[in-house]
């Protein structure tokens, strides 16, 4: 395959997906005069998550003014949570404004990258059958880029559609159909409000009740691309209002007290609600706030008292020719089913193959539960680099955290050329002595409550996605790379 030609002085570098972990990178390289690099991305539209998440309410859970590059924080947003749209075009906007489009090549899909020891180069491999040879090779697929549909018995007999929420048939008309979503998790708290107000039935299958706040949102005031310098002083300051309450919000899960504080502050607040006992009943956890991902609604509950809306805890059975079963063998009949179930986010890099150093295989590495040296770097892996990668999730702005990445791997790939080295990987001392203290830090959390079972975590019970700590301290941890840190081949 035939990449765009950048100036070949400089070491390639291939960088696998385009959404807001690929963009933050392709501005930092860019900013570092770094231009010898490509993206590639197997959809034929940029956008990752926000290109594939159309569903009814589809919206950021994080207010956008801190889901935003530091860089360019004052666009436009209409509302205080982004709709997905806005958020799309986003991205768009700042591929644009930063000159990547020529660096990026769509409908090419990555199966496996290999690494050379002899060249210490790496081959990545393509669908259409193609290798690209490439001196640097860097992941920024994500964590949700891959949707989790449980196995459930019969679903192929069912005579309806069936379809999952980040794969949404917009072909199916949903008015005044009855209709069955399974899952209670962050999509399903948006889009389940928006199909009841046109079903004239819906199930909605929960097996977990959440912790789902108040979300709050509102429309921001009416501005354009120009603004001015009181209205970018304003937005600063509610960026440094908003990352001091996440910062805050991420200290409660190691505290007991903040987080007995925060339970009876939602047990109230959903009293304040519901006044059905049954209903009380159904969605109140028995695990403490923290422990899954927080989520935040002003719809949800109202929507499962509305009268066409049924919520249901009885685990189901099996899918039916004509709708779904649950263990007590009640029949719901209906005429389309949605999986709001979320994502893999513990198969990091699926479905891609990586092999590093003497044939080592990075799925078979990470076996036990996936890890690396800050998120970023594998052992055995020279010249292999992460975006959103092991333990850099965090209930805060994960574009904060991949700004934070992305000026790292630009300052690895500038500490190559400083000292002449044609690949680094990160010590296996210095790799496990990290990944032993973000564990330490992560069992003193209430992530690791005995009821608590979240998508933060690996089959073994191993959290493999979340930062134990605040974002200041990820910040702190990749200012500046330690030489120290790396073999240098």
């Amino acid at each position: 395959m035939k990449l765009a030609t950048h100036n070949k002085k400089e070491r390639e570098i291939v960088i696998v997906g385009c959404g807001f972990a690929a963009v933050a990178l392709g501005i930092s390289l860019k900013k570092a005069g770094l231009n010898n690099f490509t993206i590639l991305e197997r959809s034929t539209e940029i956008g990752g998550v926000w290109r594939e998440n159309t569903y009814p309410g589809a919206a950021c859970d994080v207010p956008s003014r801190l889901y935003s590059f530091s860089f360019e924080q004052d666009y436009p947003w209409s509302l205080r949570y982004a709709p997905q749209k806005e958020i799309f075009e986003y991205l768009k906007h700042c591929i644009d404004k930063y000159s990547l489009t020529p660096h990026i090549q769509l409908g090419v899909e990555v199966t496996k990258a290999t690494y050379d020891d002899t060249t210490t180069t790496w081959s990545v491999s393509t669908t259409d059958g193609e290798d690209i040879e490439t001196d640097i090779f860097i992941s920024a697929v994500g964590l949700f880029n891959n949707p989790s549909i449980p196995d459930i018995p019969g679903q192929e007999l069912f005579q309806g559609s069936q379809f999952h929420s980040a794969r949404w048939d917009h072909s199916v008309n949903l008015t005044n159909k009855t209709v069955a979503s399974i899952g209670s998790g962050a999509s399903a708290i948006q889009y389940v409000p928006e199909i009841a107000k046109r079903a004239e039935k819906l199930f909605v299958f929960q097996r977990t009740p959440q912790h789902i706040f108040a979300k709050g949102d509102r429309a921001n005031a009416q501005q354009d691309h120009h603004t001015t310098p009181w209205q970018k002083l304003l937005h600063r300051r509610e960026r440094f209002q908003l990352f001091s309450r996440f910062e805050k919000n991420s200290r409660r899960r190691s505290s007991e007290e903040l987080t007995q504080k925060s339970a009876k502050a939602f047990e109230k607040y959903i009293q304040g609600l519901v006044d059905n006992p049954d209903m009380l009943t159904k969605v109140l956890p028995d695990y403490p706030p923290g422990c899954k991902r927080g989520l935040r609604s002003d719809d949800w509950y109202p929507t499962l008292l509305k009268p066409n809306v049924d919520l249901i805890d009885t685990p189901i059975d099996a899918v039916t020719e004509t709708g779904i079963r649950t263990k007590d063998g009640e029949q719901f009949a209906v005429e389309a089913i949605i999986y709001g179930t979320g994502f893999t986010p513990t198969a990091f890099l699926t479905p891609m193959r990586i092999t590093g150093i003497n044939g080592k295989d990075l799925n078979h590495t990470w076996r036990h539960g996936a890890e690396a040296y800050l998120g970023i770097s594998v052992t055995g892996f020279p010249n292999f680099f992460m975006m959103y990668g092991p333990n850099t999730n965090l209930s805060g702005s994960i574009i904060y955290m991949l700004e934070n990445q992305a000026r790292y791997i630009t300052k690895c790939v500038k500490t190559l050329e400083r000292t002449k080295a044609q690949a680094m990987h990160v010590k296996e001392e210095v790799q496990k002595q990290f990944n032993d203290e973000i564990m330490d830090q992560l069992s003193k959390t209430v992530l690791v409550h005995e009821n608590c079972r979240s998508y933060f975590q690996a089959e073994n019970g191993r959290i493999t996605t979340n930062w134990p700590g605040l974002m200041l301290d990820y910040h702190r941890r990749t200012r500046r790379v330690r030489k120290q840190d790396y073999i240098f081949i």
